[in-house]
């Protein structure tokens, strides 16, 4: 389980943050709404250790992560936790198995079975066939598949998605929406997601509503919505299997 105690966040004169504390289960999808500049983005990069809060802390488990030196924190991160981006942030210069293998490279795994569990992973996710395509010759959707292959990469327990829809179009919107539920359910990874879209929104254990820096509401959908086995086209939603 994830707990953020008391944050508080400014950037100059600008209240970001207004002493917020929350605790995310362990294996569900944790939904993060309200209008733009409630502070969802800072709270997410505050609980992926991308950002420092002003005061409180985080703690996965029993490790608080704000008291980890510099290289305690850096190898936590790439070893615990997964980022989807609304833009993928995929390096154009490298391929799709280049960009997923990545984080496993930088936690020491050896290039080669980097390599090979970056191939299985993009093969899981219906990109078996673009393996040494480069992100500009992907669509928008594959990019996207891409970016969650990625987070996988190193089989964190914690993914944490920024918009994770927000760039793609409604066929695209429906399979990762579909692929995120999926992933939960049959691989046990924790969600924590920032969203506008109410229909990703609707797949959450939990919905988290912010408003000027402060958590307004949350609440626990009594049953989500039984996932659709086609997109919106016909074609079948992925399948997922372990790897």
């Amino acid at each position: 389980m994830i707990a953020a105690k008391n944050i508080n966040k400014s950037y100059g004169n600008l209240h970001v943050l207004n002493d917020v504390s929350l605790t995310i289960p362990e294996g569900e999808i944790t939904a993060i709404v309200g209008p733009s500049g409630a502070g969802k983005t800072t709270l997410l990069q505050i609980i992926g250790s991308l950002e420092t809060p002003d005061t409180g802390y985080v703690e996965y488990d029993d490790v608080v992560i704000n008291r980890l030196k510099e290289k305690k924190l850096a190898r936590f991160r790439n070893r615990n936790i997964g980022f989807v981006f609304q833009f993928h942030e995929l390096l154009p210069e490298f391929t799709a198995t280049e960009n997923v293998a990545l984080p496993a490279l930088i936690g020491g795994m050896g290039r080669r079975k980097a390599m090979r569990k970056a191939e299985e992973l993009l093969g899981m996710l219906g990109l078996g066939e673009r393996l040494r395509h480069k992100p500009g010759e992907l669509s928008g959707g594959e990019r996207q598949r891409a970016a969650i292959a990625r987070a996988l990469v190193n089989d964190p327990k914690v993914i944490l998605a920024d918009e994770p829809t927000g760039s793609l179009d409604s066929r695209n919107r429906d399979e990762i929406q579909t692929l995120i539920s999926r992933l939960c359910r049959e691989r046990g990874h924790t969600f924590l997601m920032v969203t506008h879209d109410s229909s990703l929104a609707g797949i959450a254990h939990r919905v988290v509503t912010m408003v000027d820096g402060r958590i307004d509401n949350i609440e626990s959908p009594a049953a989500n919505p039984q996932e659709a086995t086609e997109t919106a086209d016909g074609s079948p939603i992925l399948e997922i299997s372990e790897i």
